[in-house]
């Protein structure tokens, strides 16, 4: 925060909302909160969006949100005086950790067609390379909207 992340996190989602260019994106490890919008994430409507097997993707990660919980729990606690069960509190971390783990996961955010599919990141340059192709031509088509297939009874 202090070397100027904000400054240049705001620069790249500024760069990635405004651009005109197909955007592809491919999600490689942990990709959380405003990162995720940063790098054209699925808010950003990027023209294909992968992820690799080793993927995740959440609006934070689980150690965060286990933390936050904790805080807000304490905070209250100490706000009504009453006493905190610390073990209650332990296995509600240990919850909220186990839950984000199983909700980031690729194939869980894949299952919930948060992106276009999972890919072998060997394959990714052929991957992306045929989505460039598939950009380019749809670039190259008109669009007649007022022409219509048969209908059938």
């Amino acid at each position: 925060e202090h070397g100027g992340i904000a400054k240049d996190g705001a620069k790249m989602v500024h760069a990635v909302s405004t651009t005109s260019v197909p955007k592809l994106t491919v999600l490689i490890g942990a990709s959380n909160g405003a990162g995720n919008y940063g790098m054209c994430g699925r808010g950003y409507d990027p023209r294909f969006l992968f992820s690799w097997p080793n993927a995740r993707t959440a609006v934070m990660g689980g150690e965060q949100a286990a933390t936050t919980m904790r805080i807000v729990a304490e905070a209250g606690a100490r706000r009504k005086g009453v006493a905190l069960d610390t073990d209650a509190l332990d296995a509600q971390e240990k919850a909220i950790i186990e839950t984000f783990e199983r909700q980031q996961s690729a194939i869980a955010t894949s299952s919930r067609m948060l992106d276009d599919g999972i890919i072998d990141p060997r394959d990714t340059r052929a991957v992306l390379a045929l989505c460039l192709d598939l950009c380019a031509d749809a670039a190259q088509r008109s669009l007649r909207p007022m022409q219509f297939g048969v209908a059938r009874p």
